[in-house]
């Protein structure tokens, strides 16, 4: 049954919230629900029958990476097949995982796309989110596996992780799940922060940076393949993925949730050979607050059962089949709920 038009609560967030993982400064008042990243109490809840169909928001990535044209995909299949009346939503480029899920607590966003082992530290205040616990979204399917892939040319000198001592390395936008990876990689492989000159910049951008000789590496965690990647590789220059070699794979597996993946060789023209590294869930959750669960319902079914509509290659993993993967430990949106118990995925 189509849902009627919300209206928008005007004013239940301060405009002045911000979150120091997107890059900005706070307002330098001492706020006792603030972690020292800058992430604040949303405040007063939201109703969910109170939102505006008409204009919702998806939170993505960066443009270079996989989340933007693949949540362009997705919000444009939502809008052509979802029974909602006047339903309509936009997809916007973010700083990807941590902020989207910190822009879903602050009524900010209405779904985001999300690793799902940022969403777990946000349920606890952990990692990005310390001291802030954030339990008004929940999870609403599985997108793709991401894996991790550190790009580098030859003539940098890098060939191992230990040569990024001393290199240029793009660790991903702030608020990443790319960038919350790569700290936890190059700490298991023995460089702290100071050891290398971290740049926090969007996947697309680092790479146009190696092809042009200003930057050594950069770490993606992405879909396999990766546009990016194909485009430097055309572009000239001898590409490179580094291998993660099994101690420091060890390492990660122990102090994270990430899990150790191998890329086939083949899946690029110019890899040659298998290359180990770590991989982890793309998931799509939204906000408890602003969707309630007819909306939900109807969100998480059109999304599923209108995937052949998304193009982008990552798409072929939208399946009910794999509907659940990354949700272990997350809390399930009420609507998407309703769905998957509809069609026997959850039991």
């Amino acid at each position: 049954m189509k849902k009627k038009f919300y209206t928008l609560l005007s004013g239940a967030l301060a405009s002045t919230l911000v979150l120091a993982a997107c890059g900005e400064e706070g307002n330098g008042d001492d706020v006792d629900d603030t972690n020292e990243d800058g992430i604040e109490d949303a405040g007063e809840e939201t109703e969910a029958s109170d939102v505006d169909v008409s204009n919702l928001q998806l939170g993505t990535g960066s443009t270079g990476g996989t989340y933007f044209p693949l949540g362009q995909q997705i919000a444009e299949a939502l809008n052509e097949h979802i029974d909602v009346d006047d339903f309509d939503l936009s997809s916007v480029s973010t700083g990807a995982s941590v902020d989207n899920i910190s822009s879903i607590y602050r009524d900010e966003l209405h779904l985001g796309m999300t690793v799902h082992l940022p969403a777990l530290d946000a349920l606890t205040g952990a990692g990005a989110f310390e001291g802030v616990e954030m339990d008004n979204f929940g999870f609403m399917g599985h997108i793709y596996p991401e894996v991790m892939q550190i790009v580098t040319t030859e003539g940098t000198g890098v060939e191992t992780l230990a040569d990024l001592e001393g290199k240029s390395v793009a660790i991903g936008p702030p608020g990443s799940g790319t960038q919350e990876a790569a700290k936890t990689i190059l700490e298991a492989a023995g460089l702290e922060e100071g050891d290398y000159e971290a740049m926090e910049e969007g996947f697309g951008d680092a790479t146009s940076r190696i092809q042009d000789g200003n930057l050594d590496a950069s770490f993606g965690l992405l879909g396999l393949p990766n546009g990016s990647i194909e485009e430097l590789e055309v572009s000239g220059r001898d590409v490179k993925i580094l291998d993660i070699d099994d101690e420091t794979l060890a390492t990660i597996e122990e102090v994270s949730g990430y899990e150790g993946y191998e890329i086939p060789e083949g899946s690029y023209d110019f890899l040659e050979d298998p290359v180990q590294t770590v991989t982890a869930y793309a998931v799509m959750v939204g906000s408890t607050d602003t969707i309630d669960e007819d909306l939900g319902y109807e969100i998480t079914k059109t999304m599923f059962e209108h995937s052949d509509a998304i193009s982008h290659q990552q798409g072929d993993h939208m399946t009910k089949d794999n509907a659940m993967n990354g949700s272990e430990g997350l809390p399930i949106h009420p609507g998407a709920e309703k769905y998957f118990e509809e069609e026997g995925i959850l039991e």
